[in-house]
């Protein structure tokens, strides 16, 4: 039986609280890093299923479209039912369930079976962001809370490297199923570890509220039960400006992830390995973006968002126009991709979830994340289908050789994140909700 805080000197305590607070950054980061490699296989493998004639690249762009339309939905009502739940039992719950899903996909061959098992795959996916980002709420005080979630958005970055390089390799050595089964086999594996490394909040062990034992005031008295503080989400009208936003800057993520690696295989001839590696740049970086962007929204803004949100989406929309139009140089499209990475990390870390977070009224912290989450996938999925659908009509085949053309797709890509940017721009003066 846990022992109350009364029962434990000051010192204990804080000892308790400093051990714990590195276990759930440690078990959310980790966790959701690998459990991202189990979503991002198809990225990996579509020039083999093309080439292999398995599938082509509409029929692509409808499993890709699957996983992010059931991803958004399942982000949305996983999000308000893990304000009711456990963090870790959701969070390890959804590795594993991912996991064994990627197993399957790595023997399916059926466009039916595909897009079914990648679709279910979304709906757990969407278990997990919202569960990880409730431990940071129970474990870290308003005034900190900016920087540990700038380090757990990190994890995006490091699943995302973990795929377009080590998954890669792998891939291009024994097949496209590996692209698939390794996520699977190491996430089962993973899902374990988190569920014994990773507590619910403080006072589930015996340690004081966050609140009380960071000595923030609490400006907010919870009078309600959590569903009626979740309904407040939807009259929050910045919440749906917040949304917006997500949704267009995921656009362009997302076809980065999603096309990045086809385009450029098919635009410069770069090999598998070679052009994972490039997006794996963007990754690496991303790490960085991702923690400066806790620090100078924390540190330099004083936990004011809109400022850093602006200062990052112009630099991810250089780094585009640099990728896409800049010189045909290795060596500074691999700093464009770093650019690209760093900028995106940021935007991701705030507009993809932080700001919601912070705009929404205590105990709604998942909520928050399921109401932007809706918005940010369905916008990743008809992503998905409209680049396909673009990228299939520039192609053309010539002696029996497929050329495309990604113009109207880049085009695409490259204004979402213009509009996504001066929107967010629009709530400059919003303030957070202590």
């Amino acid at each position: 039986m846990a022992l109350t805080d009364g029962a434990r000197t000051t010192a204990e305590i804080n000892a308790l609280y400093r051990r714990h607070r590195i276990r759930v950054m440690l078990a959310i980061t980790l966790g959701y890093g690998f459990i991202y490699t189990c979503r991002l296989g198809l990225s990996i493998v579509k020039k083999p299923l093309i080439d292999g004639n398995i599938f082509s690249v509409e029929e692509l762009g409808l499993i890709g479209a699957a996983l992010f339309y059931a991803y958004a939905f399942g982000k949305f009502f996983n999000g308000f039912l893990s304000d009711h739940f456990r963090p870790r039992l959701f969070f390890s719950f959804s590795i594993l369930a991912s996991a064994i899903i990627n197993l399957f996909m790595g023997w399916s061959t059926l466009l039916w079976a595909s897009i079914a098992l990648w679709a279910l795959n979304g709906w757990f996916q969407g278990m997990a962001a919202p569960s990880a980002v409730i431990s940071i709420t129970n474990w870290f005080g308003l005034r900190e809370r900016g920087r540990r979630y700038g380090v757990w958005n990190a994890s995006h970055s490091i699943g995302e490297g973990l795929t377009f390089y080590v998954i890669a390799v792998v891939v291009s050595i024994a097949g496209w199923r590996f692209g698939f089964i390794l996520p699977g086999v190491i996430c089962i594996v993973v899902a374990a570890w988190v569920y014994t490394f990773l507590q619910n909040a403080p006072p589930t062990i015996g340690l004081p509220d966050i609140h009380d034992w960071v000595g923030e005031k609490r400006h907010e008295i919870k009078t309600k039960n959590t569903w009626q503080t979740q309904k407040i989400v939807f009259g929050i009208r910045a919440m749906w400006v917040v949304a917006i936003s997500s949704g267009l800057m995921y656009v362009t993520r997302y076809a980065i992830n999603s096309w990045g690696v086809l385009y450029l295989q098919e635009e410069y001839g770069y090999s598998l390995v070679e052009a994972g590696t490039f997006i794996a740049f963007n990754t690496v970086a991303g790490i960085a973006g991702s923690i400066l962007y806790g620090y100078v929204s924390d540190r330099i803004f004083d936990a004011r968002r809109p400022p850093a949100n602006l200062l990052f989406a112009i630099v991810e929309v250089i780094a585009l126009l640099i990728i896409f139009y800049g010189p045909h140089s290795t060596l500074v499209l691999a700093a464009a991709f770093a650019l690209y990475g760093a900028g995106l990390s940021g935007l991701v870390a705030s507009i993809g979830g932080l700001f919601g977070v912070d705009i929404a009224p205590r105990g709604a912290a998942g909520a928050a994340m399921g109401f932007v989450g809706v918005f940010s996938y369905l916008a990743a999925a008809t992503q998905e289908y409209v680049s396909g659908l673009l990228i299939s009509q520039g192609m053309t085949v010539a002696d029996g050789v497929r050329v495309y053309d990604f113009d109207s797709a880049i085009v695409f890509w490259i204004g979402s994140s213009i509009l996504s940017m001066l929107l967010a721009a629009t709530l400059w003066n919003t303030k957070i909700r202590d």
